[in-house]
């Protein structure tokens, strides 16, 4: 039960940062620096089998994407986000 958690775990991560890594935007340097560091902080603790950690800054990567691109702060060129 255990590994297919894990192994559920770690599919949803890699298919959020796949799909972030995807996506292409621009403006406020303080959001594209803190997506672009949880994106890289999500690689990393994937790397070291932290799981859970990688899946949080998958999640925070996209919530600074989302309020970055609701409150004008960032331009997302990719529409499908």
């Amino acid at each position: 039960m255990k590994e297919l958690i894990e192994e559920e775990l770690k599919r949803e991560t890699l298919k959020w940062l796949e799909r972030i890594e995807k996506v292409k935007f621009s403006g406020k340097s303080d959001f594209e620096r803190n997506i672009r560091a949880y994106i890289s902080d999500s690689r990393f603790f994937l790397e070291k089998g932290d799981l859970i950690k990688a899946f949080e800054c998958v999640i925070w990567a996209w919530a600074w994407l989302e309020i970055g691109k609701e409150y004008g702060f960032l331009e997302v060129k990719d529409e499908s986000v």
